[in-house]
């Protein structure tokens, strides 16, 4: 058994990360010719795994038995479960990562390992770094400590400043093979093969997106409201009234994932400045109140973009679909279970109109992402798909 077991459709990845680890060892640390680096660059499109590769890299890198990323040992469990004192993650709760946040993970990088070989510091969403953020982290990354690894985790190199990319050894990950998905699916839920195929090719290979849609009768309900809204637009009014039911889930997600964590947050850090249930807050403390009440509405602000985001890949897929059959191609539907609505779909209209269509969902993703109004974005979206 290995930590890197789960790593599925990314061969040439595992290799190189074993052969790192393995360096790791060998060599007393890394070197110019080592295998091992100590910054990583870790890119690939959502769902390839970008973050759970480093995670693995991380506990091959701190296990202690004979042959790295065992999967047994007490380092490789609790670095996999996320509770090693040597192995930080950094996910940002917000629209971007900080300037003080990245000021302070540098500060931590310095703060020998307790426990394990290396201090590791995993920064998810490390697109999500402005240039100034950026420049923050440049020199730590340039000379590091010699017991500090880095790993940054975007979507693509381009992400990062060229900088930044210049010093790292860039690992590219691949979309996983919708049938390596299943089987990993089934091994891990005991779920029988025939769910498992079309839930990962409902994801687009993204393995969070195909356990959601097996365990969960909400999203997997969310999905299909989606699509058949989709494909049933007929008019602006049809554009208008689905746009409102995309706000009104991802507004029914954002409450359902924030309104206790938000509130044990805001208890938890009364409790550490001394301030007891129903007293009034003194002065001196309210603005680390305030901070915080700042940070919850970034980190709500992100998971209605994310959300929003989500449904408008979901409508993509499908058109992705409608074109696949307009074409000929012979591959395999992403929405297999909406294969009628599809066909139905493509015989009304022509391919340039579903590539049209596709090209209007990419813009208000774009837009999306630029902090663009959600609801008119979402509308203006919808209106393009009308016939």
């Amino acid at each position: 058994m290995s930590v890197f077991d789960d790593l599925v459709g990314q061969r040439s990845v595992r290799d190189q990360l074993e052969r790192a680890a393995l360096a790791a060892r060998s060599t007393g640390g890394p070197s110019e010719n080592s295998a091992m680096s100590q910054a990583w660059l870790f890119t690939g499109p959502p769902g390839s795994g970008r973050s759970v590769a480093a995670r693995m890299f991380a506990a091959a890198l701190e296990c202690t038995s004979d042959v790295p990323g065992c999967g047994e040992c007490h380092a490789c469990k609790t670095v996999m479960g996320g509770t090693h004192p040597d192995v930080e993650v950094v996910a940002t709760q917000g629209v971007t990562i900080s300037v003080d946040q990245t000021r302070q993970l540098v500060s931590r990088s310095f703060v020998s390992p307790g426990a394990g070989r290396w201090r590791i510091l995993i920064v998810e969403d490390a697109d999500r770094m402005s240039e100034r953020t950026t420049n923050v982290l440049l020199k730590a990354i340039e000379e590091p400590p010699p017991f500090t690894v880095w790993m940054l985790c975007t979507p693509s190199p381009e992400d990062v400043m060229t900088t930044i990319r210049s010093r790292c050894r860039v690992l590219t990950l691949a979309v996983p093979r919708a049938e390596d998905i299943a089987e990993l699916l089934v091994r891990r839920l005991g779920v029988n093969s025939e769910d498992a195929i079309m839930a990962a090719r409902a994801s687009q290979s993204h393995i969070g997106v195909a356990r959601a849609l097996l365990t969960d009768q909400a999203v997997r309900e969310q999905r299909r409201a989606v699509i058949h809204m989709a494909l049933s637009v007929r008019g602006v009014a049809d554009a208008a009234l689905g746009a409102k039911r995309v706000m009104a889930a991802a507004e029914a997600e954002v409450k359902e994932r924030s309104e206790q964590l938000d509130a044990r947050e805001l208890a938890d850090l009364k409790r550490s400045l001394g301030v007891d249930e129903g007293v009034r807050v003194p002065p001196a403390i309210r603005a680390q109140l305030r901070e915080l009440a700042e940070n919850q509405k970034r980190r709500q602000t992100r998971l209605r973009r994310d959300s929003i985001d989500r449904a408008m890949v979901t409508i993509l897929s499908a058109y992705r679909d409608v074109l696949t059959v307009q074409l000929g191609a012979a591959v395999e539907l992403v929405n297999s279970d909406f294969t009628e609505d599809v066909f139905r779909m493509a015989r009304g209209s022509s391919a340039a109109q579903s590539v049209e269509r596709m090209d209007a969902i990419a813009q208000a993703r774009i837009r999306l992402a630029a902090n663009a109004d959600p609801l008119l974005t979402t509308e203006a979206m919808l209106v393009a798909l009308r016939p």
